[in-house]
């Protein structure tokens, strides 16, 4: 039997198995619809418009306060925003423990859960990140106390508030993140949304936090090429070392320390997000909760983790001699120089390299024979909508360097090589979501094997049979168990070997692209920012256009790569 046949056969099958419970459907009327169907169904559409109108507003309004503290022209200060934070983190940890402690306990209030919202590897990554946002705000309430003789209670309050919020929301989402509720649902609905507003502002807050420095221009024009973002960052969040000193000595020590933690604070808040609104479009659903327990093995997997563990190095020691170079103003010319052309080539051969092993693993996917997925799944959805949306913030920075690049000509061997990466940027977003999005859609490789003939020879005798014993009487028996076997065993010769060389190919590249996502994503996390270090694009762009990109579109990109990861994770153990 041919794997086409074989496809077929399964076609039909599966077909088969439908029919009986489309036929019952169909002919059996809907008893479960209660009388007040109707008006369930606008008690559910008045939950949805008002949790979303909640969302808009918290949204807005944060926006208009974030964007005003961080204009010095607009009289709104940071402890202003800081008091709206407090008041909203309250309020939602209020929520969260209420649904801890009164909604999941009533009866029937948590009847379903959707087994594929908060896999293990998305919650891991939760409390990774929420446990490194916690040493955060220890270390900036370590370093805001020093200043408390001089400074606004409210800078102390707000991290500390924050340090209790990430407690609870981490073990709400740990706990909670596959629940379907079905009782209190608009009260639910409405307190996800602020869950979900309220994370988002709070990306909001640190992406500007975290952000500013890197535009901010130096107060002194002789210091211009002098000053860092990072040292100009910690210079500014030092509450005006000319007017208040920090009354212990560790002051600068934990602005360093929170200043790295900064990136993983920023994917705490998406994580969070996006979970909170998974759990929010399952409310009221019923489905039911289907453990696939698909294990995460490396076995014959070697070249993929062994070449993206040798990119990840060297992305790092790249990285690291960047960082060397750039913290106290890049040096010399020509140095600065030097490690510009390093980094370009680096990352435009991880760039390629992962464009190639792309294109290997979407070849696969042509002639491999799984069934898409058909069924609807807000999880998956939302999981094609974050990858597509969020990896426009990177499409738009590279086509704005294109553009500035063609437009100025490209003079000298930097901006031909930053030309060149942002072409290779382009290629490697668009084969890799294309890549994910199709894996992501691909039924589990199951061991299912087509029916065997099986004709047994009357001839062949079995152990213990003498000859003048056969009559010919047994000839519609059913086969020993001699024959079977080498019949299972021819048939595993034949297809065997064929599931197992195209899913080896595939969690190899899933590997191998995996770690290449995660060397992107620790480089602008942790502060490259070469957009700034080649002038060519401020030059062309002015500052401020060039900032507004640039802040914009490549913190969507940072969560980007940190999205491909997971989402990786999730075609590797699928193929």
């Amino acid at each position: 039997m041919t794997v086409k046949d074989q496809e077929t056969e399964e076609a039909h099958l599966s077909n088969a198995i439908d029919v009986p419970s489309q036929v019952e459907s169909a002919a059996e009327p809907d008893l479960d619809i209660p009388p007040t169907g109707v008006l369930k169904e606008r008690s559910r559409n008045w939950g949805w418009i008002l949790s979303g109108i909640i969302c808009m507003n918290v949204l807005i309004l944060g926006c208009v306060l974030i964007s005003g503290s961080a204009n010095k022209e607009v009289n709104i200060t940071s402890p202003d925003l800081q008091i709206f934070l407090i008041v909203l983190l309250l309020l939602t940890s209020f929520w969260m423990v209420y649904y801890l402690i009164y909604t999941v306990r009533k009866e029937n209030a948590v009847d379903y859960k959707d087994g594929h919202a908060g896999p293990i590897w998305l919650r891991g990554g939760l409390v990774l990140f929420g446990s490194l946002s916690i040493l955060m705000d220890i270390f900036k309430i370590a370093s805001y106390a020093g200043y408390l003789r001089c400074d606004s209670a409210i800078t102390v309050a707000f991290p500390a508030v924050q340090l209790v919020f990430v407690l609870v929301q981490t073990y709400f989402l740990w706990i909670h993140a596959k629940d379907c509720v079905q009782l209190q649902r608009n009260l639910t609905r409405c307190g996800l949304m602020l869950t979900l507003s309220t994370n988002l502002v709070m990306w909001m807050t640190a992406v500007t936090e975290e952000s500013a420095h890197h535009v901010a221009e130096p107060e002194s024009p002789r210091n211009t090429s002098q000053i860092s973002g990072r040292s100009l960052y910690i210079s500014r969040a030092d509450f005006g070392n000319q007017v208040c000193n920090c009354s212990h000595t560790s002051c600068s020590l934990f602005k360093e320390a929170y200043y790295y933690l900064y990136p993983f604070n920023i994917e705490y808040s998406l994580f969070a997000s996006a979970m909170a609104y998974i759990m929010w479009k399952n409310v009221g659903r019923v489905t039911e909760e289907h453990d696939h327990h698909i294990k995460f093995q490396l076995k014959n997997i070697l070249i993929g983790p062994l070449a993206g563990l040798l990119l990840v190095g060297s992305g790092l020691a790249t990285f690291v001699f960047y960082e060397m170079a750039m913290v106290n103003g890049g040096g010399s010319s020509d140095q600065k120089d030097k490690v510009l052309l390093m980094y370009f080539v680096m990352n435009i051969v991880i760039a390629t390299l992962m464009s190639v092993s792309t294109v290997i693993g979407w070849a696969i996917y042509k002639v491999d024979h799984r069934e898409r997925v058909s069924e609807k799944n807000p999880t998956r959805s939302l999981d094609v909508g974050l990858l597509i949306g969020t990896s426009l913030g990177q499409f738009t920075v590279s086509y704005f360097t294109i553009v500035a690049m063609a437009a100025t000509g490209a003079k000298g061997y930097l901006n031909r090589l930053n030309l060149a990466l942002a072409v290779m940027i382009v290629i490697q977003l668009g084969l890799q979501n294309l890549f994910i999005i199709e894996g992501l859609h691909r039924e589990p490789y199951r061991n299912v094997y087509p029916p065997v003939t099986v004709v047994q020879n009357p001839y062949v005798l079995e152990p213990g049979n003498e000859l003048s014993n056969f009559d010919g009487s047994d000839v519609d028996a059913k086969p020993s168990a001699a024959i079977a076997a080498h019949s299972l065993h021819g048939h595993t010769t034949e297809h065997k070997p064929k599931l197992l060389w195209k899913r080896w190919i595939l969690k190899e590249v899933c590997a191998f692209l995996l770690l290449g996502n995660m060397i992107l994503w620790i480089m602008p996390a942790f502060g490259a920012r070469p957009q700034f270090d080649l002038k060519t694009e401020t030059d062309f762009l002015t500052l401020n256009m060039w900032a507004v990109v640039v802040n914009i579109g490549l913190p969507f990109g940072i969560f980007y790569r940190m999205h491909s990861v997971a989402s990786l994770f999730e075609v590797f153990l699928t193929s």
